[in-house]
């Protein structure tokens, strides 16, 4: 009898790991579509919140990449973390300020959870693309407004480069120090100038003059 207790024991084995490989799929893919009452109903039986995929994406990533502010606030809710970072480097806000989805972003916010690390932070990428609402957010919430990228580029440094005059302005009127320099020795305002943004290197100049 002992064989009927060892196949009985491997076929619960089996089934077990069968059932909770359909799960992950699934969290991903809730995660991923924004469907949070599935996805509450996979954590609550014990899925982990970090859960990852293959690029190293957690749930949380998944959900603020593609703009759900519901799921992201469930997850966070679940004590998701939103400093874990993918195997690109980027964390779930950063990826939230990066395509622009500022809903998300303030529930980063709300939640009073850390939303910078060493390296690059969502002011940057918001700066980056122009987001200037999420920009203006980050502002608000205490951003760090002259963190380095690993290239010692400034929040200010890149909006400045790719001609985002309203982020240069809310930068500006945060404090944004326009003396600092990258690692190859440009300011702000060499760096709008050398992409031809001429207009936005004269208000910074203008700025750094009146420091």
């Amino acid at each position: 009898m002992g064989w009927i207790k060892t196949l009985v024991a491997t076929m619960v084995v089996v089934i077990a790991g069968v059932a909770l490989a359909g799960s992950y799929e699934d969290a991903l893919d809730a995660a991923s579509n924004g469907r949070s009452s599935a996805l509450a109903g996979l954590l609550s039986r014990g899925i982990d919140p970090d859960t990852t995929d293959t690029n190293g994406n957690n749930l949380l990533m998944l959900a603020a990449r593609d703009g759900h502010a519901d799921t992201v606030a469930l997850l966070l809710k679940f004590r998701a973390s939103p400093l874990q970072r993918n195997l690109m480097g980027d964390s779930a806000p950063m990826l939230a300020a990066l395509r622009g989805h500022r809903e998300v972003v303030r529930a980063f916010i709300a939640s009073g959870r850390p939303l910078e690390a060493d390296g690059w932070t969502p002011l940057m990428y918001a700066a980056f693309e122009g987001h200037d609402g999420i920009v203006a957010d980050l502002l608000a919430a205490g951003a760090t407004i002259d963190a380095r990228a690993p290239n010692q580029a400034t929040p200010l440094m890149l909006a400045a480069r790719n001609g985002h005059a309203k982020a240069v302005e809310l930068l500006l009127a945060a404090g944004a120090d326009p003396a600092l320099t990258n690692d190859r020795g440009q300011s702000a305002a060499e760096w709008a100038l050398e992409n031809g943004n001429d207009q936005i290197a004269t208000r910074i100049r203008s700025a750094a003059g009146k420091r």
